[in-house]
């Protein structure tokens, strides 16, 4: 295996900070519109209106840009969701988890739903890049495990059933809620009629 001493580890400059943040930029936007099927390295330099050599200056494919944009998009949304949950106060000790929670679900919804386009990319390369599904796997158990926190919490407060293995519990809450999005924007299958 060789490597590539003379290419760059990251930009060096405020240039190529702001080159490197135009390709992932115009990335974003060919994804969204092509899918990464589609999406050629050519669009993707054209959109940002740089080179093709500058594109292989920062990236070495179109696999390494998108990994970048998904793994940046996705710690946004979880930093969000996190953020959210923090501001949340109640009235008594016993609905704070309960309203952190419904919080932090809600945030996620309107994220996801903001950013569809891009998720819906990110679900197809989910399911036949290995490389980037453990890295999204390794993210959403994180989150999980911050979530097995507040299960616990709830359970000494007795609000959960103690025997509830909560890291099993966080796990089917974060599927359910994280499939339950792509179903509703993704894919388009959840229909949310009023009743009047």
């Amino acid at each position: 295996m060789t490597i590539d001493a003379d290419r760059p580890v990251g930009p060096r400059s405020s240039k190529g900070e702001r080159s490197r943040a135009r390709l992932l930029e115009a990335a974003k936007a060919v994804f969204e519109e092509h899918g990464f099927n589609e999406a050629r390295i050519s669009d993707i330099a054209e959109k940002a209106e740089l080179s093709y050599g500058t594109f292989y200056h920062y990236f070495q494919s179109k696999e390494e840009i998108f990994r970048e944009l998904a793994a940046s998009h996705e710690r946004r949304l979880g930093e969000a969701v996190v953020a959210e949950t923090e501001t949340v106060t109640a009235a008594t000790p016993d609905l704070l988890v309960p309203g952190r929670l419904e919080a932090a679900n809600r945030r996620y919804l309107a994220e996801y739903r903001r950013e569809e386009r891009l998720m819906r990319v990110i679900e197809q390369v989910s399911r036949h890049d290995t490389e980037f599904n453990r890295a999204r796997l390794h993210r959403h158990l994180r989150y999980a495990e911050r979530l097995a926190g507040a299960i616990v919490q709830l359970q000494r407060q007795g609000l959960v059933d103690e025997a509830i293995d909560p890291v099993v519990g966080s796990q089917i809450i974060t599927a359910m809620v994280t499939r339950f999005a792509e179903a509703w924007f993704g894919e388009g299958r959840v229909s949310m009629r009023t009743v009047s």
